[in-house]
């Protein structure tokens, strides 16, 4: 969907359980310095002023493996290019239900960790969908992640930090897990 049609869509709220329902797999990368981790600000156009922060990631394309998408999904939407084997795990599996103003999505998500230099990111590779739904970025201190005033999700992300050092604990099954749909009311 090019920009333009994207910003000039009208989002009509609608209850969870009417709203259309689809589901992919997906991948998230946990992008760390050992200090902080980067994360995203997302937003729904339905639900003026909701904003929660993610990590990088997204879906995993027809033929591609895991890894292969996280590498790509990396590249788009941080500018950092990295090769699959820097990557560590997936230290977690679980199937993440979001609900937008508009559908629900149950996505079959593998999270791996990346541990990096802080590096300055470059969004120039976002999909236009993302230039209009992500509201910014930045390295969040692991110690404050519990603390801001917006949701994060994963919400057990200082967890996945601490489990890709013990890879005999790999891949943590979370199962299905309710994280963000939110309740909308109608117009």
């Amino acid at each position: 969907m090019n920009p333009e049609t994207f910003r000039n869509r009208t989002f009509t709220p609608v209850p969870p359980a009417e709203r259309p329902r689809k589901s992919r797999r997906g991948v998230r990368v946990v992008v760390t310095d050992s200090e902080a981790v980067l994360l995203f600000a997302d937003t729904d156009p339905g639900v003026p002023g909701s904003r929660w922060w993610v990590t990088p990631g997204g879906g995993v394309d027809p033929g591609e493996s895991e890894e292969e998408a996280a590498v790509r999904e990396l590249a788009e939407e941080t500018g950092l290019v990295v090769a699959a084997s820097d990557l560590i795990g997936p230290v977690m599996r679980r199937v993440a239900v979001h609900g937008y103003s508009d559908q629900v999505c149950a996505q079959s998500e593998a999270f791996y960790v990346l541990r990096v230099p802080r590096f300055v990111v470059d969004t120039a590779g976002h999909t236009a969908d993302e230039q209009l739904t992500l509201d910014g970025h930045g390295w969040w201190p692991v110690d404050q992640l519990r603390s801001l005033a917006e949701p994060v999700w994963p919400a057990v992300l200082p967890e996945l930090l601490d489990l890709a050092g013990r890879p005999a604990d790999w891949p943590w099954d979370m199962g299905e897990i309710e994280e963000s749909t939110v309740p909308v009311e109608r117009p």
